[in-house]
């Protein structure tokens, strides 16, 4: 028998070859295999190169060498959504490493992408030079699209990718990743307050009512309390020693997800105002399309998914009506031919495992004035107040 090591790397290797059916146990058995490594050899492992962490699911990183510069996740059908595309001025609010943008302009499309990171600066160099005159990169962020995108001429569609990027967990130093050892930041953009800050800034009340909201981490009362003790010897700074702290706390079973996963959620989406960011950006794309534009949104877990879905479809987010009652009749639709949800098939899952939680929602703007920005029936979280 060889040593733990060998087997670790043997089962990293085959498990894109597994079945998606079968790929859950594999996991579970990569899981055991690397604890059993790290038992053996008494040390704490870092992940393989070109392996990282996203939201408890191993995958690769948009900016592996193994799979090229990025991997959007369901590109066919973002695609899809907006064909044809020779002509169309295309807004990708979520620019990224620019892999929605780079297969929208070798489609014929026109691209106007909007980031607030300036790390993507380098793939939008690239791809101004590549496609000129074909290719706009605006700094900012997505929620303020229709004013970003107004003076680039009628726009006829807008994708959005939203969450953190593999790219984004694959840079240590950027704080996102649980499986990295950096400074506990996880801003996208250089201001503001960072996680490092609220973890030990809040209260432990107000701490745990963000982990739950924000993560729906069950367990959070328990985790604010090892946090609000730790912090009490020195300021927690860096993600290991969170994660570790957050570890110690709930404990970790064989086969499940980092104990970490929905803790590091709540505390990026709590920084970086995601759900604040999203909604403001699906109203600013129902402002900036006019009749026959399409949205197309990609997210990556329920609470995103489901503030997407009630924004297209807002009847469908309200109580029930009585039939004894008079009828309430609703607001004209903004939004019609509303696609069904659609998530990857097994064989994008086998190139890009990231693309197991992604879900793709898309519509069409009708010719119905655009709403005041409003978050009533959007079920979007709220932290309770301490």
């Amino acid at each position: 028998m060889g040593p733990p090591e060998n087997y670790v790397r043997s089962a990293a290797r085959i498990s894109p070859q597994i079945p998606h059916s079968n790929r859950r146990m594999g996991n579970r058995i990569l899981n055991v295999l690397m604890q059993c490594r790290d038992k053996f050899t008494n040390r704490h492992v870092a992940p393989a190169r070109g392996v990282v962490t996203f939201m408890g699911k191993r995958s690769m990183p948009e900016t592996s060498a193994e799979a090229g510069p990025h991997l959007p996740v369901l590109l066919d059908e973002v695609l899809a959504a907006f064909a044809p595309l020779d002509g169309k001025r295309i807004v990708d609010g979520t620019f990224g490493a620019g892999g929605y943008s780079r297969a929208l302009l070798e489609a014929g499309a026109i691209v106007i992408a909007i980031d607030r990171d300036p790390s993507v600066q380098p793939f939008a160099d690239s791809l101004m030079a590549e496609f000129e005159g074909r290719f706009i990169f605006v700094p900012g962020t997505f929620s303020a699209l229709d004013t970003l995108a107004a003076a680039h001429g009628p726009i006829d569609g807008v994708v959005l990718d939203i969450g953190v990027s593999s790219m984004q967990l694959d840079q240590a130093e950027r704080g996102f990743s649980f499986m990295r050892e950096g400074p506990l930041d996880m801003r996208m953009s250089p201001s503001g307050e960072s996680a490092a800050d609220l973890v030990n800034g809040l209260e432990t009340e107000q701490l745990a009512n963000l982990l739950y909201a924000f993560g729906e981490e069950r367990k959070s009362r328990r985790i604010a309390q090892f946090i609000t003790s730790a912090r009490e010897t020195a300021p927690i700074q860096s993600t290991l020693e969170l994660a570790r702290i957050i570890e110690k706390a709930i404990g970790r079973k064989p086969g499940d997800a980092h104990p970490a996963t929905r803790s590091f959620q709540a505390l990026r989406i709590a920084v970086n105002a995601e759900f604040e960011q999203l909604v403001a950006a699906l109203f600013a794309a129902e402002r900036l399309l006019a009749e026959g534009g399409q949205l197309v949104v990609v997210s990556f877990h329920s609470l995103e998914d489901r503030i997407v879905k009630r924004f297209f479809d807002p009847d469908k987010g309200g109580p029930a009506q009585s039939r004894h009652l008079p009828q309430v009749v609703s607001e004209a639709r903004r939004w019609v031919d509303v696609a069904k949800a659609r998530k990857a098939g097994e064989a994008e899952l086998g190139r890009n495992p990231r693309a197991r939680s992604a879900i793709l929602r898309a519509a069409t703007r009708s010719d119905a004035p655009a709403r005041p920005v409003s978050l009533e029936g959007l079920s979007v979280p709220q932290v309770r107040q301490a």
